[in-house]
């Protein structure tokens, strides 16, 4: 069983002030999540609502992508297809190299994380700059975002004053997040205007009028789409919703789930491109097809990427997104990584508590905490280590159904807490931090065989 969470969550957890710091306002945002859904009577038929409409779609996903296709190409859209990462950044890279663009200028999108778009066209020497500011800010740093609605919610005001003058976006330091965003802001209004591409994600693909919609706070998916003479837009199969009248559950589902607001300050709709003005589509598999069939996970792609899941996670709050060798952090990150690379990410199924938050707070009721439970049995089958402990828990089944044994290796395991008790804990990562109690000199049995007659009698 890899480990390499426990031990990214260990160095991030070495970091006490920002790792408390961390958890303390990831939790304000659930509680903000909370506040506001509180405040719509009909909150949890609307979660009934919405999760009804994508496992609808999800059954019927092949008519509801080839309607959103040809409804795409009546309104002038190109729409592609992609198989996997690599073909999708084919694809992407192919249209800019035809128009012989090298500055793209993007607008959040997971789903390019999930490709690694960035890497790829860098080493083609085509340039992406991310327009989000909290993506802007892990770009500088060289960093992956650590959360898919707040990409640098694991830096502070200081870190990011830093980095601003660092990559001389600012001419001295400071931590002021007012001045900061003014000088974001400014930098990235130049690149607007210069760039001939622009990238965006998909929130969702609407299969009735062809029409893609994307939800931002800051509008730099607007400027870049507005500005631009050709217009990407990336999206996952499973981003579509049937009609237009579908949309009004998600959206006010949405921005309650991820920050806390009763509705996003940009809701964008694209349908036509301006004259003289080029906009693709490039629909992304992926794998997504291959956990549609299979009926214990295919529920995971209902997901919105709201964040909720992670922002309600005890394990998440305390080791960052970083810790999860995945795009996707979180629970719902740990029950999409391991269709990708099961060997790579076997242990993230298991960064979890099973508490059932996730599942509490999910806006389309994902089951997210029964899919972390399943991918465990599933990881349980295959994994070295679990094969391991199936012979010990078969060693063990047998000591404890003869009284003799039993005794001689609990009256053994007695003596060895006691004359070694730190040395033995330090040998599992349960004993590492936790403080052992103090052994007693004798056993319950050992004692009710010295004094159970005196109490029979009492009673």
């Amino acid at each position: 069983m890899s480990h390499q969470h426990a031990k990214l969550a260990k160095t991030f957890l070495a970091q006490s002030k920002k790792a408390d710091w961390h958890d303390k306002t990831l939790w304000k945002v659930r509680k903000l999540r909370d506040k506001v859904s509180g405040e719509v009577d009909e909150f949890q038929e609307l979660r009934e609502m919405a999760s009804q409409i994508k496992k609808h779609t999800l059954t019927h996903l092949d008519e509801y992508l080839l309607q959103f296709e040809r409804k795409a190409q009546g309104n002038g859209i190109a729409v592609h297809w992609a198989r996997d990462a690599r073909e999708h950044n084919e694809i992407v890279h192919g249209l800019l190299k035809e128009k012989k663009i090298t500055q793209v200028i993007k607008s959040k999108s997971m789903l390019t994380e999930e490709c690694e778009l960035n890497r790829y066209l860098k080493e083609r020497n085509v340039n992406v700059l991310d327009s989000d500011l909290g993506e802007l800010i892990v770009q500088l740093r060289r960093e992956t975002p650590s959360h898919i609605v707040m990409p640098a919610i694991h830096l502070n005001k200081e870190q990011v004053g830093e980095v601003f003058l660092q990559e001389k976006l600012t001419e001295e330091y400071s931590n002021d997040p007012q001045y900061l965003t003014f000088r974001a802001r400014t930098y990235l209004r130049d690149k607007f205007l210069n760039h001939e591409a622009s990238l965006t994600g998909v929130n969702f693909a609407i299969a009735e009028t062809g029409g893609i919609v994307v939800v931002t706070n800051e509008g730099n998916a607007d400027l870049g789409v507005n500005l631009a003479k050709v217009n990407i837009h990336c999206m996952g199969i499973e981003k579509i919703i049937p009609s237009f009248k579908n949309l009004e559950f998600f959206i006010r589902l949405l921005a309650r789930s991820a920050t806390g607001q009763p509705i996003s300050v940009y809701t964008s709709h694209y349908h036509k491109p301006r004259p003289e003005q080029a906009r693709h589509i490039v629909i992304l598999d992926n794998r997504r097809s291959d956990r549609l069939g299979e009926e214990r996970f295919y529920e995971a792609l209902k997901c919105i990427r709201c964040g909720a899941c992670m922002n309600t996670c005890p394990v998440y709050r305390n080791s960052g997104g970083h810790s999860y060798t995945y795009p996707i952090p979180g629970p719902i990150g740990s029950i999409l990584a391991p269709k990708m690379d099961l060997k790579k990410h076997r242990d993230l199924p298991f960064a979890s508590s099973l508490c059932g938050s996730c599942t509490y707070v999910c806006p389309v009721k994902i089951n997210l905490h029964q899919q972390l439970f399943d991918w465990r049995e599933e990881i349980a089958k295959s994994d070295e280590s679990f094969v391991k402990k199936k012979y010990l828990s078969y060693f063990l089944v047998k000591l404890f159904s003869r009284h003799f044994l039993t005794k001689f290796f609990f009256g053994l395991l007695k003596w060895l807490l006691r004359v070694t008790p730190k040395t033995f804990l330090k040998r599992n990562n349960w004993g590492k931090y936790r403080e052992f109690p103090k052994i007693p000199q004798e056993s319950f049995a050992e004692w009710y065989s010295k004094n159970g007659k005196n109490f029979e009698r009492e009673t």
